[in-house]
């Protein structure tokens, strides 16, 4: 469904202009139904797998983890370490992912029970700096479970993301990843699926158009 039918209130100036970009990219592109998952879990390990690596990769990785029947939380929790490393080797940096898996896996069963339905009752900022705190997870990472797999209104930012903000000068260059959420969180409605499809769009944006070396001419946001 088309999300802007719900958008119909009165917004800021940018406000608007964030909303009038959305609605271009929702149109050219269309849904992008991410994050490709089977529920919640696999959905918060390929955002761990996914940093510095093509999604293909990840697919692979999380190929072998569900032949083995050990994408659960406790399976994973109880998998020796080095097992792990080579069930996630086709992700890349298979040494530092596994740690970083593992120090999510701890984190849910120390604070949650292993939960993740406990871990995502909690409030959104609350949960948010507890995953902040846990290693090898980034602002990134944390805001990718909290929308994709917790369903909780945060905006992801990206290389994508800043690089056509910065190009039609709604932000500078300088903006770093909290102020550029913000910018987003403050001028737009807390909507998850809004959320959700804008920054699959720009991600989209960013490898058709927005490039290092931009086809301005062809984009789909010339003139705007």
């Amino acid at each position: 469904m088309d999300k802007e039918i719900h958008l119909k209130e009165h917004f800021s100036p940018i406000g608007e202009k964030l909303l009038e970009i959305y609605r271009i990219l929702y149109h050219k592109f269309g849904p992008q139904h991410w994050w490709p998952g089977e529920g919640p879990f696999e959905i918060a390990v390929g955002a761990i797998l996914t940093q510095n690596t093509a999604w293909r990769n990840v697919e692979k990785a999380i190929a072998n983890l569900k032949k083995a029947n050990l994408l659960t939380p406790k399976a994973l929790y109880d998998l020796p370490y080095p097992y792990l490393v080579e069930l996630i080797r086709p992700a890349g940096f298979f040494n530092v992912k596994a740690k970083r898996l593992k120090s999510f896996l701890c984190f849910l069963f120390d604070e949650y029970n292993g939960d993740l339905t406990k871990m995502f009752a909690e409030e959104t900022e609350n949960l948010r700096q507890k995953l902040l705190k846990v290693t090898g997870i980034g602002p990134e990472t944390a805001d990718s479970i909290l929308l994709y797999a917790g369903n909780k209104p945060t905006f992801v930012v990206d290389t994508y993301t800043k690089r056509v903000l910065c190009r039609h000068h709604l932000i500078f260059e300088e903006a770093d990843y909290e102020e550029i959420r913000s910018f987003f969180m403050k001028h737009l409605p807390l909507d998850i699926q809004l959320f959700n499809e804008y920054h699959a769009l720009f991600v989209c944006l960013g490898k058709n158009y927005c490039r290092p070396k931009p086809l301005c001419e062809k984009c789909v946001l010339k003139g705007i």
